[in-house]
Formats: C-alpha cells, structure tokens, sequence
C-alpha cells in the first residue's frame, strides 16, 4: 500500500484531490492541513516524514494571495520557498518522491507564444518570486522533485474567479473585466486527476527520473473577458460584461500580459489527454 501525503488539503486542489482518493483503493492518502501539519515548521516536516514514512507528497500548499503578497513579502516566502525547502529536505531523506504545484506568474507576460519549460522566467510580483525560489527548493535539493506550473485555477467551491464572475452576475446588472490578459484556465479536477496519473506512471516504473519542471492547464486560450462571458452563457445570466483595459483595473500586483502554458512535455511524458478549458467550465456548472 503506497502512502500519498497531501499538503493544502484543504485548498481548491487538495479537495479535488480528496474526492478522487476512492478511486486509488490500493493508496492511503494523507490530508494534511496546516493545523494538522505545518510545513513552515522544519522539526513539524521532519516528525511527520519519519513518523508516517509517505511513498509520495503532493505539495498543494501554497500563500496565493497575489495583491497581499506585495506587502507581505515574509508570509509569501515562508510558505512558497521556506516550507518547499522543507518538503524537499524530507522527501530527499526518507526516498519520497514530491509533487510541488507552481504558477505562471514566474514568467513576466511578455511573450506571445505559449511558454515552455525552458523559457526564461522573469518574476514581476512577489508571488511569482517566492513561487521561483521554491520551484528552484524543490528541484536543486531534490533532483527527482516533480514541479508543475498551472493558471487560473478554480473549482466548484472557494474563492476563485469563476464563482466570484457568478455572484457579482446575480448582484449586478453589468462588470468590467479586463481584456488584455490571456491565458488558459485549469479545472482544478482535472489538475488532480493528471497529478495522479503522474504519480502512478511514476511508482510504475521505479528506476525511471521524472524530476523536472512540467506545465499543466486546460486546452485552449482565452482572455479573463472571454471567460466570464463564457461563464455568463453557461448560467443563463443577463449580466452585461464589459471589457476594460488592465490600466482601467489597477492591482498591486501586475498579472502577466500573457501566460499560456505550453503542455506538450507533460503530455508526452506522462501519456496525459487533457480537456478543453470550455468543456471544463460546462463540466464545473454542472457539478
């Protein structure tokens, strides 16, 4: 019986990944949440790695507060690059192969080809930036660490733009979202579900290295305005959506111009299909 410990279990992807547990019988998943397991806490991580000895960490804790990172910077590296360093160290020491979740936001936006691994990555936050250091925690102290970058992931419940979209639609009768930001959103069920695969190829053939950086998002491209007008179709709303400029929408954080995730290499390496972002919205409204 393989042990998967699941970090931020309690976040869009750890749920996801918990009501997927049932279908991996022959797993014991373990939910860790930062009451049950502070991963910040180096003696915490180090207790729990010996103690429960997992085969795997799905690392899905994460400060993704973007605007308050910028002034909170010590909170937002605690989190995406001290208790990263953390996991590693442990995962390193007692043979447990780390699965750590990273963002577009370590590219700067500026490109307008889809972004591979091997692209230059170029922080313009401070998110991004401890989001980086720990991508770079995760790989250099462990060279089997699997990193995968993602975007714009929502689900059926929390806090995210799809649900946000959905409840200013019932209060008001127009919005303004910004047209200039284009990207792809990612299903979070779908991340869960390709992550696990990942994870069984990788038990499947023990002598094989996948450490590395991978991208993972929905198919397709969209803008944040062509994703709420999506989400406007799908439930029928009369709410007018108005598309605005990023300038007209002022954050503390600036969000990459363009962050769409070039898949190929997740795709090929792990024999994952993965569903179009439209068809993962249809399949979220009716969930």
């Amino acid at each position: 019986m393989k042990k998967i410990l699941v970090t931020g279990a309690n976040g869009q992807l750890g749920r996801s990944l918990q009501a997927l547990a049932s279908q991996y019988p022959t797993w014991e998943f373990l939910f860790a949440n930062r009451e049950t397991l502070d991963i910040s806490n180096q003696e915490a991580v180090n207790q729990y790695f010996a103690a429960h000895q997992p085969d795997a960490c799905i690392n899905c804790a994460a400060y993704t507060a973007v605007d308050k990172a910028e002034s909170d910077e010590e909170a937002a590296f605690e989190q995406n690059f001290i208790a990263v360093l953390h996991l590693s160290e442990a995962s390193l020491q007692h043979n447990t192969q780390l699965i750590h979740i990273s963002t577009d936001y370590v590219f700067d936006g500026a490109g307008n080809r889809p972004y591979t691994e091997d692209n230059d990555t170029n922080p313009q936050t401070i998110y991004g930036s401890s989001k980086l250091k720990g991508e770079a925690a995760a790989i250099d102290v462990n060279d089997k660490a699997i990193v995968v970058r993602t975007s714009w992931v929502y689900t059926k419940e929390g806090v995210n733009f799809v649900n946000k979209i959905k409840q200013l639609m019932q209060d008001k009768p127009s919005l303004n979202v910004v047209f200039d930001q284009t990207g792809t959103p990612t299903y979070a069920p779908d991340l869960a579900a390709a992550l696990l695969v990942i994870l069984s190829k990788v038990f499947e053939t023990p002598g094989t290295n996948f450490g590395g950086v991978y991208h993972y998002s929905n198919e397709g491209v969209t803008t944040w305005f062509d994703f709420a007008v999506a989400i406007r179709e799908l439930t029928g709303s009369s709410c007018e959506i108005k598309p605005v400029t990023s300038e007209q929408f002022p954050a503390p954080a600036v969000r990459p111009a363009y962050s769409v995730l070039n898949k190929e290499k997740i795709k090929t390496t792990f024999g994952l299909s993965i569903p179009y972002w439209r068809n993962s919205l249809e399949a979220c409204m009716k969930a």
